[in-house]
């Protein structure tokens, strides 16, 4: 069941030998393609290791981990653009919390997905490490909302 060139229209970074690295927070790069299989409730889970942004006080770098997790619905992600837009973030200045927030509401906006997390696991500074986490859910996934929530305050 390969992909067709109608199903790929929307992405263009994939395969591009000029890619672009944004300096700075960029939401358009983002792009989608279909699901192929929207009757089934799957998970995706993407990891960035590698995740920096900027004190929005000191302008000092911040380093983490960004982990998102989403059961799509029609909408899928593709991975090199979100990593390019999880790239754009590295001059951006804002806490870790908001990071976070603006990741989720950004992919919700994208995918309408049934329901996605993203997780931030950022290196100490100061001696604290921060640990945001933020979750979306459609009306019939507000349990798993709950559930997931809860689950990450019993991790800490």
């Amino acid at each position: 069941m390969a992909r067709t060139d109608q199903e790929l229209q929307g992405v263009t970074l994939l395969g591009n030998q000029g890619t672009v690295y944004a300096d700075n927070y960029a939401p358009q790069v983002l792009e989608t393609f279909p699901n192929k299989h929207p009757e089934n409730e799957y998970l995706v889970t993407f990891n960035c290791p590698e995740f920096t942004t900027l004190c929005p006080k000191t302008g000092q770098p911040d380093f983490g981990k960004i982990i998102i997790n989403y059961i799509p619905r029609e909408r899928m992600v593709e991975s090199k653009s979100l990593k390019l837009y999880l790239f754009s973030f590295r001059n951006h200045g804002d806490f870790h919390e908001d990071c976070v927030n603006i990741i989720m509401k950004d992919l919700v906006k994208l995918m309408d997905p049934k329901y996605l997390e993203v997780v931030g696991v950022f290196m100490p500074r100061g001696g604290i490490s921060i640990y945001p986490f933020a979750n979306y859910g459609d009306p019939e996934h507000q349990d798993l909302v709950r559930q997931r929530l809860l689950a990450m305050f019993r991790n800490q």
